[in-house]
């Protein structure tokens, strides 16, 4: 087995994104003893990723992506959820999308794949277990296996042949990518390593059948044993008769030779784990692929039984109007709260949707849920709304509201303005840009124009742009004077009793219902009172 093509299911041209000849080393160690627990997960998590236009340094915090992996991309089995292993490779590749359209489309037609053919879902979940099967084999020993080395290295070479029966048996009929895993498993099994492995297995399970004839008397006790019949395995390779074994020890001995049947086996041993050898690094990034796709699927499992559903996109020209129906947050899901799905449409892509309505509406939670949409959009898997309509961005950056720091060495006006000049440091043309509560630190007059100011110069970028603010005097003149033509009008929707739907609809909000959150708070006048008198003021 001279080289075997990694069944790379993340990218249109496979290609090893590990370092190979570290991992390479670390799996001959771990085959022959040594302890290399995490030796997986470490690799996988210093892989190369897709180039990519994004800097995950621009809105992998504030979406807090690590923290939706973990909480909802959780693959489920009869019922249990089961952790990943790779968790860090997802969350890199999630935050550094691939910048080729053909990558992206070619993700989204595995997890199509996936989503319209159940088998195939459960074919990925059982080379999954395989695969973590033979991964707990090499990676680990025990008390027991350094007692008998030959058998722990036995088992890692059975569950090796395990999951290559899986590959080879599971994706025959796949379309997509997935197809790699049938090509790459065929592979394997048609090399003449392979089969010497089946030979050496197939020696240890069986190197006779022995037929016995057994008498027992009343009280349940053997009375006799008589052996009628020794059948030896003589196809096998590795099996010779019993003089033929007799006669070349007695050779070996005469030569000076002296070992033992356990250092011939490992001997043996050595020598298949040398022809499989090459396919182990490829096997290795696998499961990196298997986690994506099978983290994905958990998603949407997630979310539908909360009774949400999740897409996958439509991926319209720049210019097309934008659609995300039934939009959802992951991140309430994540935390156990069941969100309210809403909807937000907008006529072109490069509008600059601006944001009004009161604390606790929404508007922060709505920023993330367009955020965590494109992230998912362009990495070429589900989004968390039943129908979408997008546009692929150059990059995403993600302000939300700044909290002050001990260390802060500007007062509240400076960092505003850093963060706006941050904004503009790093915003390509065509990217998507969330700010949230935009110079809500700053007083009105000075506010409103440095924010008029960000939204001249927003439109020259076209981005995508969605911003939550307060200043809803200022939102209603730019509103009503149509002097920004990229700008368009979200508010909070408010019930009968003027409470937040967590629904948007077109328009400014004409009240930031400062008075209901007093209320709701406890920080009226006659509260106060309440709480003065309390003190025996």
């Amino acid at each position: 087995m001279e080289s075997v093509q990694p069944p790379d299911l993340l990218h249109p041209r496979p290609h090893l994104r590990i370092d190979s000849v570290a991992v390479d080393a670390s799996l001959f160690m771990a085959f022959a003893g040594s302890n290399t627990g995490g030796l997986f997960a470490d690799a996988l998590a210093q892989a190369q990723c897709s180039p990519s236009s994004w800097d995950p340094s621009g809105f992998a915090d504030d979406l807090f992506v690590a923290s939706l992996v973990r909480s909802c991309f959780t693959p489920s089995r009869e019922g249990r959820t089961r952790p990943l292993v790779a968790t860090t490779h997802l969350v890199q590749t999630l935050i550094r999308p691939p910048a080729e359209k053909a990558t992206i489309a070619f993700r989204r037609a595995i997890v199509k794949e996936l989503l319209d053919r159940p088998e195939l879902c459960a074919s990925l979940e059982a080379v999954h277990l395989a695969h973590g099967r033979f991964r707990v084999a090499i990676e680990g020993t025990s008390s027991a296996d350094r007692l008998d080395p030959n058998r722990r290295q036995l088992d890692v070479l059975a569950r090796y042949r395990d999951l290559v029966l899986a590959l080879d048996r599971g994706f025959a009929s796949a379309t997509s990518g997935l197809q790699r895993l049938a090509e790459f498993g065929r592979a394997i099994r048609e090399d003449e390593a392979f089969e010497s492995l089946e030979s050496l297995l197939s020696f240890d399970d069986q190197l006779a059948t022995v037929s016995f004839k057994v008498r027992i008397g009343a009280d349940g006790r053997v009375r006799a044993l008589q052996l009628l019949e020794v059948e030896e395995a003589e196809a096998n390779p590795f099996v010779s008769s019993p003089w033929q074994r007799w006669k070349a020890k007695l050779e070996l001995l005469a030569r000076g030779y002296r070992f033992s049947d356990g250092e011939v086996m490992s001997r043996l041993l050595d020598a298949v784990y040398e022809g499989i050898r090459p396919s182990l690094v490829p096997i290795v990034q696998l499961l990196g692929d298997l986690e994506f796709y099978l983290g994905a699927m958990g998603f949407a499992d997630r979310a539908a039984a909360a009774g949400l559903e999740v897409c996958l996109p439509e991926l319209v020209e720049p210019g097309d109007a934008r659609l995300l129906d039934g939009l959802f947050n992951p991140l309430l899901l994540a935390s156990g709260v069941t969100p309210v799905p809403c909807r937000i449409e907008t006529d072109r892509h490069d509008a600059t949707m601006l944001i009004t309505g009161p604390n606790s509406g929404g508007k922060t939670r709505l920023l993330q849920a367009v955020g965590l949409s494109q992230l998912m959009a362009q990495s070429g898997l589900f989004v968390p709304a039943r129908e979408a309509r997008m546009t692929l961005a150059s990059g995403l950056l993600v302000s939300l509201i700044q909290q002050t720091t001990v260390d802060q060495s500007e007062g509240r006006l400076g960092t505003e303005l850093m963060r706006i000049r941050f904004l503009f440091e790093r915003l390509p043309p065509g990217a998507m840009v969330l700010l949230d509560e935009l110079c809500s630190g700053t007083n009105p007059s000075e506010g409103e124009e440095i924010f008029e100011l960000v939204l001249r110069m927003l439109s020259r970028l076209r981005p995508q742009a969605f911003i939550t603010t307060h200043f809803l005097r200022f939102a209603s003149r730019l509103s009503q004077d149509g002097t920004i033509a990229e700008l368009r009008f979200l508010q909070v929707a408010l019930d009968e009793g003027h409470r937040p739907t967590y629904q948007f609809a077109p328009g400014v909000a004409e009240t930031s219902l400062a008075a209901q959150a007093a209320a709701r708070l406890g920080v009226t006048g006659e509260q106060l009172i309440a709480l003065i008198e309390a003190q025996g003021a």
